[in-house]
């Protein structure tokens, strides 16, 4: 197994590769860090902990929507903006992701 290093967000990681997967990683590596880079940027989420599962939400989430419609394009578009509701839902999560962690803070 290969091993890559990648940043997200401007950390390094050292990543375990499967021979011939690198293009893979690095598409995958990069969508992750289109992800946090715009809930970043939205100004609402500081913790990168937090930023990391609303993206992997929003990931999961698209990868639902694609194996529910196998006939869409297999390479889903940047969501737009959230609406309001998608606001206030987002607000929720990250108040019970916030109690949930209570003072510790670290989902990982």
């Amino acid at each position: 197994m290969k091993q890559m290093e990648v940043t997200i967000l401007g950390q390094s990681y050292l990543l375990a590769c499967p021979e011939g997967g690198e293009d893979l990683l690095r598409q995958a590596v990069s969508r992750v860090d289109q992800e946090m880079s715009a809930i970043r940027d939205a100004g609402k989420v500081k913790a990168r902990e937090r930023m990391a599962v609303l993206a992997a939400l929003n990931l999961a989430y698209l990868l639902a929507e694609q194996r529910q419609a196998p006939a869409a394009v297999t390479h889903a578009p940047v969501p737009p903006e959230p609406s309001p509701e998608e606001e206030a839902l987002m607000d929720r999560l990250i108040s019970r992701l916030d109690a949930t962690l209570g003072d510790d803070g670290q989902l990982l």
